[in-house]
């Protein structure tokens, strides 16, 4: 950062770490057993579409290299916003296996110079009652979030924080809340959308 962005009171945003997908893992094994909330082998990459043949090829290849596995294919959906979502199954106990194909995704787009289009990447979970719970990666900030929707627009913010709670010295946690962003419509969490 240099003088006048000091200055003018600017900052350089933060540089995700992509490498902070691999810590999902220990965060699930933490999960399950302080508060029986497990891993569903569900997870999900959230980007903005753009037009042109290098996108859509890259996407084309993205999908191909995952599916090429033997494992489930990977679905695509677009939410009711016009965001992408990439879709990845697993085995419920393979959580490492899933965020390996995750961080894959993400390194993609940001190796293709379609990083800018990331917006987050999810790993769905199930609480004890059957509720869906999502952690949520922000991939312009680096960090992680709760997210358990009670149908648009409610959600449980007490859960949300008391995970917070559980899987801080797993992950790193976003601090402002106001960033804990709704992600109605996420699949495999259930309700409408963004």
């Amino acid at each position: 950062m240099g003088f006048w962005d000091s200055l003018m009171g600017r900052s350089k945003p933060v540089q995700a770490n992509l490498d902070a997908l691999f810590s999902l893992p220990s965060a699930a094994i933490t999960l399950d057993a302080a508060a029986g909330i497990k891993a569903t082998g569900v997870g999900s990459v959230c980007y903005r579409q753009t037009e042109g043949a290098a996108f859509s090829a890259m996407q084309s290849d993205v999908q191909e290299l995952l599916d090429a596995d033997g494992g489930p294919k990977v679905e695509r959906t677009v939410d009711s916003y016009g965001f992408t979502w990439l879709v990845v199954r697993h085995d419920p106990d393979d959580v490492g296996g899933l965020v390996t194909d995750l961080h894959a995704v993400n390194s993609t787009l940001v190796d293709n110079g379609f990083g800018p289009q990331l917006l987050c990447s999810v790993v769905d979970f199930t609480t004890t009652d059957g509720r869906p719970l999502g952690l949520v990666y922000l991939y312009k900030r680096g960090t992680f979030y709760p997210f358990v929707p009670l149908g648009e627009p409610r959600r449980d913010n007490a859960l949300e924080l008391q995970v917070r709670g559980i899987v801080t010295g797993d992950l790193p946690i976003e601090n402002d809340l106001g960033r804990w962003l709704a992600i109605w419509g996420a699949p495999g969490l259930g309700g409408g959308s963004r």
